[in-house]
């Protein structure tokens, strides 16, 4: 059980405190078996649907999709190793790259990502539960707040007991479902007339990319408690393969409800698809997969948590105790739950939108932290001065901080954001948003020009110097 040494209770004790070796537990391979349920729900499958809502053809949507579940978890998984690396949630290494105080810019990015994820997971299950079985929306929304309350208070033994539980039950129910459309006993007709477009193609890339990526912030939190010589090849190849295959598989699983039956609401067309499978079955699948974001919404909220915290910490020192991290667990979930409720309309747009927005905040931040990490520092830090602004990596670092401006401030005129927002260079390339790409590049460039002028202060050993009250 997670928590100090000694302690009884099944709430989890640490936060955004290092874990230290005798505290180390679990198996590389659940870590697979966990992000590949945090991808096998019917969020997932809304995504297959950005593409055939602008009229794009299945194959086309898939292969988008495919490839975009590729890049965004190629990502997340590298992220994924620093967690028994450092033994520390994932934004309080990152005051490495942009300060003590610093790291506050990015963090804002990842709670919106965090809170978006959360309201529009929320409004799914709300609306596709109204749609379902007639439920009322706030009562489905409370519901869900709550349940994920309390799996994020008890936090990370709890949430990866249940995302096993989730896998096994959700699998084969999933795979039924693939093989009946396989075999044509789906239901479905004949896909209308699609045809080819570019912005198109780049939105349904830029949703699937985004999906995976908008894990990077938080995946080592899940992986922290892991033991420090954790393989790290090992541990990447295990976090992709979940989280690559799961979100690839529902994505297409969403092209072909989208553009074979004309979904627009991914638990109506699953209750519609599991019914022509047999009579009954709709609901289980709509119940399971219900299940299953709850479960992800809890993670999502459990992640929210650690990034208010190390926010407060950054301004103000605080004393990572269970009673604060039960506190403001409380006050996150009231935040979105509050947006949720208020919230109406097509949720594929939501979908599309805040997927898009998560990627513009996202790109900038892991484009420092991996080249920093993997190429310049080796994964060398001294933590004890991650816990200090009078540390070697300062209060404010110019470097990470330029690099994540320069990266962000590049892709403004670039950025697409459906019904909100067209940059100008987006709208002279047809609304093709490419504005992730541009940011990627512009902040790799930028972050590697400014180490070359100023090196990184590396200790001469080790993948993480602790202090000796860590060790």
């Amino acid at each position: 059980m997670t928590g100090k040494p000694g302690s009884s209770t099944l709430i989890e004790v640490r936060s955004i405190d290092f874990v230290p070796e005798d505290e180390r537990h679990g198996r590389v391979a659940d870590q697979g078996l966990f992000w590949f349920l945090g991808n096998f729900h019917f969020f997932t499958i809304a995504i297959g649907f950005v593409g055939p809502s602008l009229g794009l053809s299945m194959s086309a949507t898939i292969l988008a999709g495919t490839l975009g579940m590729l890049i965004g978890t190629t990502f997340q998984a590298f992220h994924a190793s620093q967690g028994p690396e450092m033994g520390l949630p994932q934004m309080i290494q990152s005051r490495a790259q942009f300060g003590f105080r610093g790291v506050m810019v990015p963090l804002f990015g990842v709670l919106v990502t965090l809170l978006g994820y959360n309201v529009v997971g929320t409004v799914l299950i709300a609306e596709g539960a109204k749609g379902v079985w007639g439920l009322d929306r706030t009562a489905t929304a409370l519901s869900v707040a709550a349940v994920g309350a309390v799996l994020a208070v008890f936090g990370h033994d709890w949430l990866h007991r249940t995302f096993r539980l989730m896998f096994w039950v959700s699998l084969p129910l999933f795979l039924a479902l693939s093989l009946a459309i396989l075999t044509g006993h789906a239901g479905g007709a004949s896909p209308p007339p699609t045809h080819f477009a570019w912005p198109a193609f780049l939105a349904q890339l830029a949703a699937a990319t985004s999906f995976n990526l908008s894990a990077a912030p938080y995946v080592s939190d899940y992986s922290r408690y892991l033991p420090r010589n954790t393989p790290r090849v090992v541990l990447i190849a295990n976090v992709f393969g979940g989280s690559a295959f799961s979100g690839i598989w529902l994505i297409a699983l969403g092209a072909w409800l989208a553009t074979r039956m004309g979904a627009t609401d991914a638990l109506v067309a699953l209750h519609g698809a599991g019914d022509a499978m047999a009579p009954g079955l709709g609901a289980v699948l709509v119940a399971v997969s219900i299940c299953a974001l709850v479960a992800t919404i809890g993670m999502t909220s459990y992640s929210a948590m650690m990034t208010f915290v190390t926010t407060a910490d950054c301004i103000r020192a605080v004393r990572p105790t269970r009673r604060l991290r039960v506190l403001v667990i409380l006050a996150v979930t009231a935040i979105w739950l509050t947006i949720a409720v208020c919230f109406g309309g097509n949720a594929i747009t939501y979908v599309n939108g805040v997927l898009v927005i998560m990627l513009y905040f996202l790109i900038p931040w892991t484009a420092v932290n991996l080249i920093d990490y993997f190429f310049l520092t080796k994964g060398r830090y001294i933590i004890a001065d991650l816990a200090t602004p009078a540390g070697v990596y300062g209060a404010w670092s110019a470097k990470g901080l330029t690099a994540y401006a320069v990266g962000f401030a590049a892709s403004i005129p670039f950025f697409v954001v459906p019904g909100v927002y067209t940059g100008p260079l987006a709208a002279r390339l047809a609304g093709c948003d490419i504005g992730w790409l541009v940011s990627l590049v512009a902040t790799s460039v930028a972050y590697l020009a400014v180490n070359a002028r100023m090196p990184a202060p590396v200790p001469a050993i080790g993948p993480a110097i602790l202090s000796e009250d860590q060790s």
